[in-house]
């Protein structure tokens, strides 16, 4: 970017500041590498597209009034219909404001691919050749946060940290529904998704107290699904991992399923020790005893198939009508899958043929599906409607 452009847009910024007073800043005032080239691209996009907006708006209020009834000395053309210099210019002006727009874009994608490691500390400082990443494991509870920092073999409940001018790799995950994984002084929004497993590599430049919260509606305790990360010099993070081992507490597999009930406004929680295969499970969805986990499956899936004896994997990969079965409170499982009716929709009753209730993963039972299942070789039911089985 230019010295000129630079100012350029540090003049608008500061020209609205005033109409902004009333609005959290932290976006346009971030305190990380990654943030801030975020904040350069939405000013310089902003500006671009006013290039063309501004010159429009103002030509509309001159044309109104220069063309105005009572303007006797504008010129009248009526028979007017066509200027080449006009349409050059009418044209011309746009397309070049989308073509610089495309070429933003297409750099800005992919320099700034969540996924795309680090090369350079800030604008000034390239990234050192023996810098060494920080790993953060995150996942997303309901209705909280817990960090896993497996090098450390440490972990928390609704606090991050980090030492300043070091890279931080984040691994993100959920347990239940989908939530973003967000703290805007840092870098921008990334999804946590049950089963998958997103990244973001990211920098803090500045000390500070930075407020991280998910940017993706989850459920009732939403609101209060907030956490605190603390941007430290390398002493004050050695610090935090020594007060995080001394008051923490053990996170095995037992302590973890009790953590990830449902639960809201959930204090700061430190773990010393840290199970190091828990993440995974997690990810894998598997942290419950008797669950198969999805790389398993995957694994069987990808040699064949294990035939008909897969079938009492079943009950092992159930997952998303565990706190149903359990009487517990969930912001996940609905009607027919599970059985049980959304918050506040009175539950759909339907019954067999011989008058009892349809099991909840009886999907033949179900309103509005096809019964109609044609005889497989085996003696027992394609499940597929009949349609499907019709080759004519």
């Amino acid at each position: 970017m230019s010295l000129m452009l630079k100012r350029f847009i540090q003049s608008i910024v500061a020209l609205s500041l005033p109409l902004l007073a009333g609005c959290d800043m932290v976006v346009m005032s971030p305190s990380g590498d990654i943030a801030a080239q975020q904040r350069d691209l939405i000013l310089v996009s902003t500006v671009l597209m006013l290039l063309i907006i501004v010159p429009v708006l103002f030509l509309t209020l001159y044309f109104a009034w220069h063309y105005r009834r009572s303007n006797t000395e504008a010129t009248y053309d009526p028979e007017w219909h066509h200027s080449t210099r006009l349409e050059v210019v009418i044209w011309s002006a746009p397309l070049a404001i989308i073509i610089a727009l495309g070429a933003v874009t297409w750099i800005s994608t992919h320099k700034l691919d969540p996924y795309r490691p680090l090369d350079r500390l800030d604008a000034n400082r390239p990234m050192p050749a023996d810098a060494k990443p920080l790993t953060v494991e995150v996942v997303a509870l309901d209705w909280k946060w817990l960090f896993f920092y497996p090098e450390l073999g440490i972990a928390t409940v609704n606090e991050l940290a980090a030492p300043v001018d070091v890279p931080i790799n984040f691994k993100i995950t959920s347990t239940s529904v989908m939530n973003s994984f967000y703290i805007p002084a840092l870098a921008g929004q990334v999804y946590a998704m049950p089963g998958m497993e997103t990244k973001l590599h990211a920098v803090i430049n500045h000390e500070g107290e930075y407020k991280g919260f998910s940017a993706n509606y989850s459920g009732e305790g939403f609101s209060h699904m907030t956490f605190k990360f603390h941007g430290l010099t390398q002493q004050g993070f050695d610090d935090w991992i020594a007060r995080v081992k001394t008051q923490g507490t053990a996170l095995n597999r037992d302590a973890y399923l009790k953590l990830e009930k449902p639960s809201e406004k959930e204090p700061v929680r430190y773990y010393a020790n840290a199970d190091k295969d828990l993440y995974r499970a997690i990810l894998n969805l598997c942290a419950e005893p008797g669950k198969m986990c999805v790389e398993d499956m995957m694994h069987i899936d990808s040699m064949g198939g294990a035939g008909k004896e897969s079938a009492e994997n079943r009950e092992k990969l159930e997952y998303d009508n565990r706190r149903v079965e359990k009487g517990e409170m969930t912001n996940a499982p609905t009607n027919p899958a599970t059985g049980e009716s959304s918050r506040g929709v009175e539950p759909t009753k339907t019954v067999n043929d011989n008058g009892t209730a349809p099991a909840p993963h009886d999907m033949n039972n179900m309103p509005g599906m096809d019964h109609g299942a044609q005889p497989a070789p085996d003696g027992g039911t394609n499940p597929a409607p009949t349609q499907l089985n019709n080759n004519n």
